[in-house]
């Protein structure tokens, strides 16, 4: 298996093209299963979370081209299955994704439970209950969820008690097919959820509200072919911006903005970066000394997402002073502190926040991924560190994060992927 070997203490300086987003690939790939016609979706990351969703559409009968460019050519003529198997689904949970879809499309799907997750259980309750207030039925059986809506579904009134991204995107997809209006209340705000949203619109979707917590649905016949472009993602955005900071490094961000990243900005700021606009992007750097402890509290969009978390800690372990995080997305976010610790960090857990005391420096060791944004945060904790950082598990890192050693190596950081 894979290792990531770094060999800390050199500042990040350069320049770091930003990918699009995983997050908005995702659900713009499964909504090709809502028409027939071909969705041509350009600058998708390459990741393996996307091969994998390209093979579960592949299921489905979906014809899945490269464009060679960095796009693909997704077509569903018809649809040869409405089973998303257990194999399949179990690696990304972002599968349950093509649930909506399927229901509004054929009236049926049965979509395996994606089951636990590192970080926590993630439950689909509100997908369901969402297809439900449209008129499916749901029942569980076997580790499936098995949806019928013989008749279509119809527009409904949807209240989620909590915020959900998935059940928002679910609900959103499947309601643009809906016979009549659907009104979605404390929806995600998400950028990834607008990015859905407006290629739904060039698909012929009548969606109203795009970035607001309330989301309105008039459903259509049939959607089209269209052509979209994936946003940028925040989160690789904000993950260089926090590795430039604990390398006391210069980088530009290409394709990156302020309002992009949101409550990152300020947060960022607080700890001492200046962030300048430019116009190719985000250039990032310390505005002057180390950087200062700030206290974070992840939240829902517009908030400090929960994805950048484990980096800030990581940011935070050589800060000046002292610094509280709070995670209230995840429970068992908090997998990366032991590893961090290992490498000299000052880190003590208390219950769902950690006080984390800046050290002078961290020292290189080797540490262990346990998921995505963890094992990232260790790759910043080592451009940081004296010494060299051996990373294991590093196939976390390739479900989120393109060309990473690349992108490092090409600002300076010696960092290198080994057998």
């Amino acid at each position: 298996m894979d290792k990531i070997r770094i060999r800390g203490g050199r500042p990040l300086k350069g320049t770091i093209e930003i990918s699009g987003a995983k997050n908005a690939a995702l659900p713009l790939m499964t909504a090709a299963l809502l028409s027939d016609e071909t969705l041509h979706l350009h600058r998708l990351p390459d990741l393996a979370d996307i091969a994998t969703l390209g093979k579960l559409l592949a299921v489905h009968g979906a014809e899945i081209v490269g464009d060679g460019n960095g796009g693909m050519k997704l077509t569903v003529r018809d649809v040869a299955d409405t089973t998303a198997p257990y194999d399949l689904v179990r690696k990304m949970r972002a599968s349950i994704l093509v649930l909506g879809p399927l229901v509004a499309r054929c009236g049926r799907a049965r979509v395996s439970l994606p089951g636990g997750c590192a970080i926590g259980t993630r439950p689909v309750d509100l997908h369901l209950k969402a297809l439900q207030a449209m008129g499916a039925d749901i029942e569980l059986a076997s580790g499936y969820v098995e949806a019928t809506a013989p008749k279509g579904l119809h527009g409904a009134k949807i209240t989620f008690p909590k915020i959900s991204v998935g059940a928002t995107e679910n609900a959103l997809m499947a309601a643009s097919l809906a016979k009549g209006e659907t009104v979605i209340e404390n929806a995600a705000r998400e950028p990834e959820i607008g990015d859905l949203a407006r290629c739904l619109n060039a698909m012929g979707a009548k969606i109203e509200g795009i970035g607001t917590e309330t989301l309105q649905i008039q459903g259509v016949d049939r959607l089209r072919a269209a052509e979209h472009e994936t946003v940028a993602d925040r989160i690789e955005a904000g993950t260089y911006a926090i590795a430039a900071a604990a390398t006391g490094g210069d980088v530009e961000l290409i394709g990156a903005r302020l309002e992009m990243i949101g409550a990152v900005t300020q947060i960022l700021q607080e700890a001492g970066l200046a962030l300048e606009e430019t116009k190719r992007g985000l250039r990032v750097h310390l505005a002057n000394g180390r950087v200062r402890g700030v206290d974070v509290m992840t939240e829902p969009f517009p908030g400090f997402p929960t994805d950048l978390q484990a980096q800030i800690m990581a940011l935070m372990t050589v800060c000046e002073g002292a610094s509280m995080i709070t995670e209230t997305i995840f429970e068992n976010r908090f997998m990366h502190v032991p590893e961090l610790m290992r490498m000299g960090a000052n880190i003590n857990l208390h219950g769902a926040s950690a006080m984390v005391r800046g050290v002078a420096a961290l020292k290189g060791a080797p540490v262990m991924a346990t998921d995505l944004r963890a094992s990232v945060s260790l790759v910043v904790a080592g451009l940081a560190a004296e010494g060299e950082t051996i990373v294991n598990r590093v196939y976390h890192l390739d479900r989120g994060y393109e060309k990473l050693e690349a992108k490092l190596a090409a600002c300076g950081a010696d960092i290198a992927r080994v057998a």
